[in-house]
């Protein structure tokens, strides 16, 4: 019987680890650049094809409760202290249900932070305290 609860979670997995779980993930988005040409048919009359280009993806934006770890700090100064190519790595984002079962899965290559944001602090406010992070890869793929 399939999980009627609307309670989703949202994991960041590298190299099979979690590393964080998310409440918002967006940016799942692959587009191909379309390139146009003439062609003349056989009896002469021009026609413009469309063929596909270059595929390009979408940066993956992960925001989430900010608590004690430090894992997605870490990997963005990996990245700020310029050892980008060891701050590359594979992962997953995983959606799981209620029950932590895996429902879906998008597998993304070579991925580094390139954006990290604390939380807004407001001692006057009942905002929960997030951290968002931004995650550019080189390709998107459905597990």
């Amino acid at each position: 019987m399939p999980d009627l609860m609307t309670t989703f979670s949202f994991v960041l997995e590298i190299g099979g680890v979690e590393m964080a779980s998310f409440k918002k993930c967006s940016g799942f988005e692959a587009e191909s650049e379309v390139i146009e040409y003439k062609e003349a048919t056989a009896d002469g009359k021009m026609i413009i094809r469309k063929a596909p280009g270059s595929l390009k993806w979408n940066d993956l934006t992960l925001e989430r409760r900010a608590d004690n770890s430090k894992a997605l700090w870490e990997w963005h100064k990996q990245v700020e202290d310029g050892d980008i190519d060891g701050a590359r790595r594979d992962g997953s984002i995983v959606i799981k249900d209620s029950q932590k079962k895996e429902v879906a899965r998008w597998n993304f290559e070579r991925g580094w932070p390139c954006k990290w944001t604390g939380p807004e602090l407001d001692a006057s406010g009942n905002e929960i305290a997030t951290e968002k992070i931004v995650i550019t890869h080189e390709g998107l793929h459905r597990g």
